[in-house]
């Protein structure tokens, strides 16, 4: 029997795209527009060659909460399931943290986002 794909992810970035989605996942993801309110996107200079090699690009799209309530950042909402989920906690490197959002549609789902560095 087949995993369930009832987990929501919420991509700004790479994950859009199918090199990735297929090297990550196995598949092409099937998703809709929406978007991340209170959040603006930056770059950030990826390090790891596997990351790298999947996406073909350097310097990947990174989010933060934003000052401007205005701001929303544009992406994608994926159905997953766990196990593509845990394969996507694989492919994102230190610079990203996984956390629950309320997207512009309403809908639940998981982002990676900026990490916050705790303090040593």
């Amino acid at each position: 029997m087949s995993e369930p794909f009832d987990i929501h992810l919420f991509s700004y970035g790479t994950l859009q795209l199918e090199s990735v989605q297929l090297s990550s996942f196995g598949r092409r993801l099937q998703g809709t527009p929406d978007a991340l309110p209170g959040y603006a996107r930056t770059m950030v200079e990826i390090t790891d060659p596997q990351v790298v090699a999947a996406s073909g690009e350097r310097f990947h799209p990174i989010v933060a909460p934003s000052d401007d309530p205005a701001d929303e950042v544009q992406g994608t909402v994926f159905r997953i399931s766990a196990s593509e989920l845990a394969a996507a906690d694989r492919y994102e490197v230190s610079d990203y943290q996984r956390m629950r959002v309320r997207l512009k549609s309403g809908v639940g789902a998981w982002v990676y986002v900026k990490a916050t560095q705790v303090p040593g």
